[in-house]
């Protein structure tokens, strides 16, 4: 029997549908318009083309994308006041600063300096802190799409064993995190890890997350595993060898149409709440 196939790019139309009719909501209860401003330092083409996509999103719901360009030579300092009066501007609801940034500037005191009331992407510190001890935030986005595809699909989780394999802040840990928190017991695995096929082979849901073409095996995972693929790479392959599975899984995201489509629709679901939090109109 054929996989069930965790179809992101479906599921983030039908989110798309209900933000518009929110957006739609919020225009005429406050004549405001919800406002993601998405800062990108440098000129990485990848890095813009996923900017571009973002601001593709907000113009499909009917928000407003305020582009930030800032030159490759930006210092840290530089950015830091960038953020500080974007946090200041009562214009706009989110603040998305693309990853990664130039290597002269410390990205990490960067990011924990966005307002947690506009962390609308989940990258700051205090964020991901008030997530793991079950408080309100905004999750991370692409882990928090990952949840939301699960949930759509009456995943089981409960119970069952996660194996994540990557430990990046703003993907694997809070993948953990968010899984644990819906009561899998939980394993989070690298690419130093001993043994690492043993830990995927016991997997009943596998997330990759390791940021590396193919590096987790077919071979590795069990029949009827649920297997989750965060990764993107050229020649449209993700950190998972998909190919080689063939019917033996029970249900799979798709690379590429899984995962991605559903990080770009959770951060304007999380932009769309901090809006409605903001303007009170929740």
């Amino acid at each position: 029997m054929p996989p069930l196939i965790l179809d992101g790019k479906k599921l983030s139309s039908l989110v798309e549908q209900d933000l518009s009719m929110r957006v739609a909501g919020l225009k005429a209860r406050t004549g405001r318009t919800p406002i993601l401003a998405t800062i990108l330092v440098g000129d990485d083409p990848a890095s813009a083309t996923y900017v571009k996509m973002k601001g593709n999103a907000c113009r499909r719901i009917g928000m407003e994308s305020l582009s930030v360009p800032m030159p490759s030579t930006t210092t840290t300092e530089e950015l830091l006041a960038r953020i500080d009066a974007l946090n200041a501007d009562p214009l706009v609801q989110g603040i998305l600063l693309q990853h990664p940034v130039p290597h002269q500037i410390d990205e990490r005191l960067c990011f924990d300096a966005i307002s947690i009331e506009k962390d609308v992407d989940g990258v700051t510190c205090l964020g991901f802190g008030r997530m793991s001890m079950g408080e309100a935030a905004y999750g991370s986005a692409t882990p928090q799409g990952i949840m939301t595809i699960l949930q759509h699909y009456g995943i089981e989780l409960e119970g069952k064993h996660a194996v994540v394999v990557g430990r990046s802040p703003i993907l694997g840990k809070p993948m953990a995190l968010m899984l644990l928190a819906a009561n899998a017991t939980v394993t989070v695995c690298h690419s130093r890890t001993r043994d690492l096929a043993g830990h995927v082979g016991r997997a009943d849901i596998i997330v990759g997350a390791v940021g590396k073409p193919e590096f987790i095996k077919a071979e590795w995972i069990k029949d009827g595993a649920v297997v989750v693929d965060a990764g993107y790479h050229p020649g449209g392959v993700g950190d998972i060898e998909l190919s080689a599975l063939g019917e033996r899984i029970s249900a799979v995201t798709p690379v590429p149409g899984g995962v991605g489509p559903m990080t770009i629709a959770t951060l304007m679901t999380q932009t769309v709440m901090a809006a409605e939090k903001q303007w009170g109109a929740v």
